[in-house]
């Protein structure tokens, strides 16, 4: 089942400010006159008295996951090395401006992503040809073009800016037409009873060291897996993602290389459905008998 936790806050914060507020408005004074004049000892409705005290925490939680800082947990091995199965992080809301709850709106404008950042966004759908239209669809088979998009969180990291060329071809990546340099650290070690360790082991998995350009000539030096053995991604370009990357939407790819669905499959990720930067892990969790907690991955900072 999916929903959206920002909209359930939302909905509650404006449900109890509604009910305590009415009531305080056209109830309250009639009701405590009447109970002042029997000499009882005044009290709320209890649905009152539930609101009045929910909403101020309901509306605490909200503001910090809107517009300061929200966790999330990290579900697959799309980013391995960088963020494993189990780790919970925090992402920063405001990094790239202040948006509405639920909305996402901007109303604020702080800043944009840079090439390497490590990105929280809501999954934009499948590029789909529909009457010789790419649209976005739910449907990864774009057996039905128009099927909806599910409301997700998605990570991973920014490749691409606006305007860049990006080409992709097997474990070679460019930006603008220089080569992303790549030193290989060693074979991948893992915990072969975990099925995601499992699969990276079986098919041979090595750890890189990447080094992307940022625009003002900084490295982001970052961790990636390779394993052509397990999957070959698509290209860039190809026939629905351009090299280009279009105004206003950035190219992203995970740093499992070549376990990761994104922008060489469905293209770029709208600025608009950006939620924020990752940028700590405060607790990780690999499972009962495969390690419980990974005290060593708990505040690293995410690169």
């Amino acid at each position: 089942m999916e929903f959206d936790f920002s909209a359930i806050l939302l909905g509650l914060t404006v449900l109890f400010g509604v009910v305590w507020g009415l009531d305080r408005l056209f109830l309250y004074k009639k009701r405590k006159a009447r109970l002042d004049a029997a000499g009882d000892e005044y009290r709320d409705p209890v649905p009152v008295d539930w609101a009045r005290s929910l909403f101020p925490v309901v509306l605490v939680v909200l503001l910090l996951r809107s517009f300061v800082a929200e966790p999330f947990r990290i579900p697959s091995g799309s980013m391995m090395p960088t963020l494993d199965v189990g780790d919970f992080i925090l992402v920063n809301k405001f990094a790239y401006g202040l948006r509405l709850p639920a909305f996402n709106n901007k109303f604020v404008d702080l800043g944009e992503p840079k090439r390497g950042d490590v990105v929280v966004f809501r999954f934009p759908g499948y590029l789909c040809q529909d009457g010789g239209a790419l649209v976005r669809s739910g449907d990864m088979s774009c057996n039905d073009p128009h099927a909806p998009v599910p409301s997700q969180n998605w990570i991973k990291r920014v490749i691409g800016l606006p305007g860049d060329s990006i080409e992709v071809h097997g474990a070679e990546l460019l930006v603008n037409g220089q080569p992303v340099t790549a030193d290989e650290v060693g074979p991948y070690l893992g915990n072969p009873q975990r099925s995601v360790d499992q699969i990276m082991l079986n098919m041979g998995a090595t750890v890189w060291t990447e080094h992307l350009l940022r625009k003002d000539g900084s490295a982001v030096n970052h961790t990636i897996a390779r394993m052509p053995a397990y999957n070959v991604p698509n290209s860039i370009p190809n026939d629905r993602v351009p090299s280009k990357v279009p105004a206003g939407c950035y190219l992203v790819m995970g740093d499992n290389r070549n376990d990761s669905l994104d922008s060489r499959w469905w293209g770029c990720m709208p600025e608009q459905n950006l939620a924020g930067k990752a940028f700590l892990i405060w607790m990780s969790w690999k499972g009962l008998g495969t390690g419980g907690v990974d005290f060593s991955r708990i505040g690293t900072v995410i690169h």
